[in-house]
């Protein structure tokens, strides 16, 4: 039997570049613990186990609703068949030309403005709230109030002030209140939020908390990941002027290409799950009640599984990816993700010639709890 190798989250040289420190952390230990994450699952093999055996490892770690993958089963079961419907493929193939309309205006708006961005606060946050808020049908009034909603809610997950967290919750609630005021009796062909309404789980409408977690799961948990992944994209584009020349001519590479890019530079760092019963994992064991962090970027470049781990390769396994998790409480929203990043890309490619890193500005590495870059700075032309 081994122990998880002990970590601080905050030692400054995990602040500085947090994929390096946990891929050493993982070659180390499969397992870490902290304070903070509790016990950190890094190795891919180990990851796996605890996707699969969800029967030890359970989803219900929050005394909050979290709709649907904060469940087990039954539970979780009833939700997804609920709701898996929003992302069937007849779905997005009908948001497929509203997606790619705000994608081209949002390129057309970058260019117009001179190409020069700060990518993640000019561009990745924004377009991410403005093309989640049009799959759910909100005017543009509430995308703005949105987006500074999730400005605020970073700052309140920062503080790690638990009344500022308590308080900005509530503020979503309060806004979700409103979304459904606005809504009743409208028929729930009028837009995804009215049909969200009329959606039934064991026969009974979503009540109001269950709204709340779902359209918070779609908005603050979808922004945030997708605006993370569009950084990482744009980031790497620019890095590798072969790639992003030959992607502008095989745009059918795309989507291989995407999700190998963000299987290198991760946008979600960890989920969290609680052991049910005593255990062991990676030779360590474990008892009841403890609380697990599955760390996604460690996982998806273990070299025991990606061999050249940093090396892009279209070729490998895509089951392997766990860019998007397996098992049961694999994201639902995974088509949809693939949809935007996808389209937003092929426009880039597109409406430009080249896109370059800004030499005058070093990008910054997000820390824990966002992954991506916190600050980067380049032009499209």
């Amino acid at each position: 039997m081994t122990t998880p190798t002990p970590w601080n989250p905050q030692d400054a040289e995990v602040q500085r570049d947090q994929r390096a420190a946990y891929d050493a952390l993982r070659e180390r230990c499969p397992l870490a613990h902290s304070q903070a994450h509790q016990t950190s699952v890094l190795r891919h093999a180990e990851v796996m186990q605890v996707l699969l055996d969800h029967a030890t490892f359970s989803s219900a770690v929050s005394a909050h609703p979290a709709v649907p993958n904060g469940y087990d089963q039954p539970q979780h079961t009833a939700y997804r068949r609920a709701l898996d419907p929003f992302f069937a493929p007849e779905r997005m193939a009908r948001f497929e030309p509203v997606c790619r309309a705000l994608c081209a205006a949002t390129v057309q708006e970058a260019l117009a403005l001179g190409g020069a961005l700060e990518v993640m606060q000019e561009f990745a946050l924004p377009f991410a709230v403005r093309v989640q808020s049009a799959f759910l049908g909100w005017p543009t009034l509430l995308q703005d109030e949105l987006l500074q909603w999730l400005r605020r809610s970073q700052q309140a997950t920062r503080s790690g002030e638990r009344a500022q967290t308590a308080a900005v919750a509530q503020e979503f609630e309060d806004l979700v209140a409103r979304v459904c005021q606005a809504r009743r009796g409208a028929p729930p062909t009028q837009d995804v939020s009215c049909e969200l309404m009329h959606t039934q789980v064991d026969g009974r409408p979503l009540d109001l908390r269950e709204l709340a977690s779902v359209l918070r799961n779609w908005t603050v948990g979808e922004v945030g990941t997708i605006a993370a992944s569009i950084g990482i994209l744009l980031h790497w584009l620019a890095s590798h002027p072969d790639w992003q020349q030959r992607l502008r001519g095989e745009p059918a590479l795309l989507a291989l290409a995407i999700d190998e890019i963000l299987r290198i530079d991760g946008p979600l760092v960890a989920n969290r799950r609680i052991t049910t019963r005593a255990t062991e994992l990676g030779g360590c064991p474990l008892p009841a009640g403890e609380r697990i962090s599955i760390n996604w970027i460690a996982a998806n470049r273990d070299p025991r599984v990606f061999g050249d781990a940093d090396a892009f390769r279209i070729d490998r396994d895509p089951e392997l990816n766990l860019l998007y998790g397996a098992g049961i409480h694999v994201c639902p929203g995974a088509p949809l993700a693939r949809l935007e990043l996808r389209i937003l890309m092929e426009e880039v490619l597109a409406r430009t010639t080249r896109i370059t890193l800004d030499t005058s500005h070093a990008p910054t590495r997000a820390v824990a709890p966002d992954a991506g870059w916190a600050t980067l700075r380049l032009t499209l032309a």
